[in-house]
């Protein structure tokens, strides 16, 4: 291997002492997990812009494939972007099953998809309603 030439195992050895290789997961996690977060932020903004176009499952695989994450990445990155898409739902479910009768059983939480899409028609005098 090449890098092997330039990177002696003298140098830099394969065993790390425990507690230098816990530091090690952990750093790796932490990194991980900002390139996950850095991802599922862009797919929401890859949604948002082409709100008029495509469908939001359909954006967020465009999105995986656009940018060539590999699978698992891929799957962890469309399912968060989902989650986060349907987080608004959650507030409305647990209030209906907590009896609260303020807000109709029938009547859901506007969609953050709604937004874009009537930011991206102000000029129309439109309105979008559901």
């Amino acid at each position: 291997m090449f890098l092997s030439s330039l990177f002696p195992e003298s140098i830099f050895g394969r065993k790390l002492n425990p507690s230098a290789e816990r530091r090690l997961r952990l750093s790796q996690a932490r990194a991980e997990e900002t390139i996950i977060r850095a991802h599922v932020d862009n797919a929401l903004m890859f949604v948002d812009t082409l709100a008029e176009d495509l469908s939001f499952d359909r954006a967020i695989d465009t999105y995986v494939r656009v940018m060539g994450i590999p699978e698992p990445l891929a799957s962890t990155v469309a399912t968060r972007a989902l989650v986060a898409l349907g987080r608004d739902l959650v507030p409305f479910r647990r209030r209906s099953r907590e009896g609260n009768e303020e807000e109709p059983v029938e009547q859901k939480p506007k969609l953050r998809l709604d937004d874009a899409m009537a930011r991206q028609r102000p000029s129309s005098g439109r309105s979008v309603s559901h």
